[in-house]
């Protein structure tokens, strides 16, 4: 040993491979973004969200804290009719259409 240097080698590229990735900083990003929607949001307001799947797809979310109701729909206008749905059962105090 000329210069006592002490060299480490990483067996396991495919974890190094993935602290590079895009995916991994996708991970961070969409980590992020729940913690500050969950800050900022009223844990009793209907929470909304459009996706996008990993083949490019959009769709949309809902949930209702209240009811614990969800409801996830390739068409926004599925999403509306939910959430009118959603409140004219509240406001009538009906229950009786679940999720979908």
């Amino acid at each position: 040993m000329k210069d006592n240097q002490i060299c480490f080698k990483s067996e396991n590229t495919e974890a190094t491979s993935f602290l590079t990735s895009s995916s991994y900083k996708k991970f961070l990003h969409d980590l992020w973004q729940r913690l500050v929607d969950t800050l900022l949001t009223n844990s009793q307001e209907l929470q909304v969200w459009q996706k996008v799947d990993r083949y490019g797809n959009i769709y949309w979310k809902a949930y209702d804290p209240v009811t614990g109701k969800s409801f996830k729909s390739g068409s926004e206008d599925d999403i509306r009719m939910w959430i009118e749905q959603l409140y004219q059962s509240s406001k009538y105090g009906k229950s009786d259409f679940g999720n979908w």
